[in-house]
């Protein structure tokens, strides 16, 4: 029988611990013939990036051997750390940032040997025998990084040689099936990708450097994305030219638009080597879409442009998508299904799971599952976002009790949230919180022109839908309104420590490694994005007032609602200073706050016993502000002037 009790003081099997040791995070999927491999983050071996390979037999694998890390930290974030070819793998390790050459069966042997140089987004030239891939130059200190693309020889190893330059970055090095030509993504200060890039192709001398180039598409506001060569040597991409991210390719040297719909085949790119389709054959290509937030799969046949559905299980597909042997592969989840390394047999439709990301059985009955909610925000626009009910079959409400509401600011702040069944989500609305996660102006999945509401007025519109989201549940009587709390991180602390300091909606908060001083984030953070403030907030230091405008730490005096901070030592991208100084400023107020500090973490935490430490001292937190016993045994957080 259900008993009552409070919200928040539920007892749940989903601990800390399980959510922070069950579960893994995937990347990039490679397919090497019949054989498939992918990237496993483990927090439960200190966030090692693992390669492990799928056999055509079906055995699955690590190939990476510990302590190798395949992870590569180009533009920080990182991804495209490994491809394959003919059985051996190519990776960037973590510690040295070096490439290495594995053979089937042997331990990793070193190909680079120069400190100070980053490589990623690799791809074999098996004509050459080389590696062509992005390459970021650290080597001297005080100079922002130089990116290019470089070739390594893979007799002789060395540092590469230069292949591209004069862009201030390169993403997606692609060759031609026959090897003659190169087709690449560059752009330049202040755009992201996301913002405009330029897709470029090249032809190759005798020597293997580049003869000629032509710019094929792409400019300062149009987003190139993934070029793929087809099996018959045409160009394809994806263009939101027309507002969403779709397929388009290059035909006797004419662009052609292929699928044409309010839907989005391209997703932000945060790091290398995405994927959103991949070639069937010469004339069907395998593509994930994204309508209205959620994802879907089909089947685009190219002589008439018609895209069938192929009708899946899941609502969230990740940008990793490849095709082999009439079957596809990509990670896919649903809002019963963590994400999971899913093959699906292209003429039967049938499904087979080659690895979810979670270990964790979870009893159906306490899966909350989201709901997608629309709700008007200022300038009479339609905001998004997803909402997760309080769900456990041992309890009830006490009374006319409403559950507290939690409000997840997603990071980026260009990204998207994502409807595969999340352990953390399930942490809080199994103890009897309601979650919102929103899916605010300047997320992607709804067009460009809904991305580019944050346009110059990040900390503004973001907060805003934060804001009108919560009171749109309070409306509906699902939650109280006056026991909410907000939590985000990096971008999405950023939005956190807005909404606490600019707004008076909610009564906690929650910083993971987030952004208090925009100022200080455009002297200190690393190159990719030293000017994406640019277009977030206007030009520095012309407008150096906009940033001290919207910098919670240099407005304070107005925050008055407890908060705790969560920061890795090790991040380049958000200083931890710009947790402490807001911490110490909360502090020295009188206001409730807590701040705890993680030896050896970057931009995002990597490790069990920190990701457990931070949702048990979150919830701690929680308890102590919001006025609830929760049902864990926590060891204490210090909260100054609790």
């Amino acid at each position: 029988m259900a008993q009552p009790a409070p919200y928040g003081s539920w007892k749940s099997p989903i601990s800390a611990n399980l959510v922070a040791t069950s579960s893994v995070t995937f990347g990039q999927i490679v397919t090497d013939g019949a054989e498939i491999y992918w990237i496993e983050q483990r927090p439960a071996e200190g966030g090692r990036h693992v390669v492990v390979r799928r056999a055509s037999g079906g055995a699955i694998t690590d190939v990476t051997p510990p302590p190798f890390s395949a992870r590569t930290r180009v533009h920080e974030y990182g991804g495209g750390a490994f491809t394959v070819a003919d059985g051996v793998v190519y990776f960037a390790n973590d510690e040295d940032q070096q490439l290495y050459r594995q053979r089937p069966g042997s331990p990793p042997e070193r190909l680079t040997a120069q400190s100070g140089l980053r490589y990623a987004d690799a791809v074999v030239d098996r004509r050459r025998s080389r590696i062509v891939c992005v390459r970021e130059d650290h080597t001297e200190p005080g100079r922002e990084a130089i990116n290019t693309l470089a070739a390594v020889d893979l007799r002789s190893g060395q540092a590469g040689t230069v292949l591209v330059t004069g862009s201030d970055f390169y993403a997606s090095p692609r060759l031609s099936p026959d090897g003659s030509r190169l087709a690449w993504l560059s752009w330049n200060h202040p755009n992201m990708p996301w913002d405009g890039t330029e897709l470029w192709l090249g032809t190759f001398r005798g020597d293997g450097s580049i003869a000629s180039r032509e710019r094929v598409a792409g400019g300062p506001s149009e987003s190139i994305f993934q070029p793929e060569w087809s099996p018959g040597s045409e160009l394809y991409f994806v263009s939101d030219r027309s507002g969403w991210w779709n397929l388009y390719r290059r035909k006797d040297r004419r662009i052609e638009p292929l699928c044409a719909m309010a839907a989005e085949f391209g997703s932000p790119q945060w790091v290398f080597a995405m994927s959103t389709y991949a070639f069937e054959s010469p004339n069907q290509i395998i593509c994930a879409h994204k309508v209205r937030g959620l994802w879907r799969l089909g089947r685009l046949r190219l002589g008439t442009g018609q895209l069938e559905l192929i009708d899946l299980p899941y609502t969230h597909i990740a940008s990793n998508v490849q095709v082999a042997n009439e079957q596809a592969v990509f990670t896919a989840g649903s809002a019963t299904q963590p994400p999971s390394v899913v093959l699906v047999n292209l003429r039967n439709k049938g499904v087979t799971v080659l690895k979810p990301s979670s270990a964790l059985a979870l009893d159906p009955a306490f899966i909350s599952q989201p709901e997608a909610v629309e709700f008007p925000t200022e300038d009479g626009v339609t905001a998004h976002g997803f909402f997760y009910a309080p769900r456990n079959p041992g309890y009830i409400a006490a009374g006319k009790d409403r559950p507290p509401l939690l409000v997840l600011s997603h990071g980026g702040p260009t990204g998207a949230t994502s409807t595969a069944l999340d352990p953390e989500i399930q942490f809080w609305t199994s103890r009897g919180f309601a979650v919102l996660d929103v899916n605010y102006g300047g997320s992607t999945g709804y067009g460009r022109g809904y991305r580019e509401r944050l346009r110059g007025r990040w900390g503004i519109v973001d907060v805003d839908d934060c804001v009108n989201g919560a009171r749109y549940l309070a409306t509906r009587g699902v939650v109280d309104l006056e026991r909410t709390a907000i939590r985000g991180g990096s971008a999405g602390g950023y939005t956190t420590l807005c909404a606490l300091t600019f707004r008076d909606a909610f009564r906690a908060g929650a910083s993971y490694y987030g952004v208090s001083d925009l100022e200080g984030l455009a002297k200190e953070t690393h190159k990719f994005e030293s000017r994406y403030l640019d277009s977030l907030i206007g030009p520095y230091p012309a407008r150096r007032d906009l940033y001290l405008a919207r910098s919670p730490i240099h407005h304070s005096d107005r925050l008055s609602c407890p908060v705790i901070f969560l920061q890795g030592l090790e991040d380049a991208v958000v200083p931890p200073n710009q947790s402490e100084r807001m911490f110490e400023t909360l502090r020295a107020k009188r206001i409730p706050t807590a701040y705890l500090a993680f030896e050896g973490e970057q931009h995002g935490f990597r490790h069990a016993a920190t990701i457990r430490r931070a949702l048990e001292a979150e919830l701690y937190f929680y308890s102590k502000v919001l006025g609830f016993q929760p049902a864990d045994l926590i060891e204490p957080v210090p909260i100054e002037n609790l």
